[in-house]
């Protein structure tokens, strides 16, 4: 871990963790400005180790990637002023808790819109032409052609739950591959050509394939459980890259071991890094480490981005991506 040379009284950065090598693109946004950078170990610390960091080093701003900043973090640094999230969902920060103290809370939310939605549409290509299947097979010694039951894209019917910007794109790339596309959103967008905007039930009910894009809120945790699961049609294909907690995993393994969905491809878990048995096992299901994120361009918006955020609050000026409306402003 990086310590702050003693005597030093400049403002400081604690940066909590990270998911590349180092956190030399921060250090030097952050020193530029004339402030100073802590850093954390890469691994996300507990909830608690991130509380003891920030009574420790009383900085005026923090920056989080996965780590928990709880309200107890918040409160333990009475110069805090800024929590910007190295990312764009903010379910791992106490948001009322700094929106009462008056620390504002950012986020980066357009850094990775592009490749999230690749991902996406990857992933449902994946399952329907049954391409991480067959790698399976192959390599493990099987040449079965014969054995292939697998789809056109250009007849399904995709269904895109949320649309902000991953879900707008991810709705015009489907629309490319000449597929039916159904939304369900809170507000209908009608200038975007393709899609057609339709009731929670009514997308369940009629798509082939679902594709999940909405935040992890209290509306939204478990938003897909064994009832809305069971309101799929048979055979159904489910697609995750938002949270994890969005889909309740039991009610997922068990959809997918009844054979009421024929597979799920997920970006993200409920519970991670823990993967549950059921979901290693199961030949139509297709994992990866939450990277629907990453690509070179999209982490080296996302890192100097956060880092002139931070920058721009401490300098006294208002942030150009607030999350919230702190006490006082």
């Amino acid at each position: 871990m990086n310590r702050l040379p003693p005597g030093s009284e400049r403002p400081i950065v604690l940066i909590t963790d990270h998911a590349w090598p180092d956190v030399e693109m921060e250090r030097s946004i952050i020193e530029a400005a004339g402030f100073a950078l802590v850093a954390g170990p890469a691994q996300p610390g507990s909830a608690a180790d991130i509380e003891a960091l920030t009574a420790r080093h009383q900085p005026a701003a923090i920056l989080t990637n996965w780590a928990p900043v709880s309200a107890r973090a918040i409160a333990a640094s009475p110069r805090l002023r800024v929590v910007g999230r190295l990312g764009v969902g903010l379910d791992n920060i106490a948001v009322e808790e700094a929106t009462r103290r008056g620390v504002w809370v950012t986020n980066v939310p357009d850094y990775c819109s592009e490749e999230v939605s690749d991902h996406a549409v990857g992933m449902l290509l994946a399952l329907a032409r049954g391409i991480v299947h067959f790698d399976r097979e192959v390599r493990s010694g099987r040449w079965q052609p014969a054995t292939a039951q697998l789809q056109r894209v250009c007849t399904l019917v995709c269904g895109v739950l949320g649309f902000g910007r991953i879900g707008r794109l991810t709705a015009r790339k489907l629309a490319g591959f000449g597929a039916r596309v159904l939304v369900h959103a809170r507000t209908a967008d009608p200038s975007m050509p393709g899609v057609e905007f339709v009731g929670f039930d009514e997308l369940l009910q009629a798509v082939d394939a679902l594709i999940v894009h909405v935040p992890l809120t209290r509306a939204t945790r478990h938003l897909l459980d064994r009832e809305s699961l069971g309101r799929l049609r048979a055979g159904a294909l489910l697609i995750n890259v938002s949270r994890g907690a969005v889909v309740d995993t039991a009610a997922l393994i068990e959809a997918l071991e009844s054979g009421r969905l024929h597979g799920a491809a997920l970006d993200v878990l409920e519970h991670e890094p823990e993967v549950p048995a059921a979901l290693l096992a199961h030949p139509n299901v297709i994992l990866t480490p939450h990277v629907a994120f990453s690509s070179a361009a999209s982490l080296a918006e996302l890192r100097r981005k956060s880092g002139e955020e931070v920058v721009r609050v401490l300098r006294g000026e208002l942030p150009r991506q607030p999350c919230n409306r702190p006490l006082g402003y």
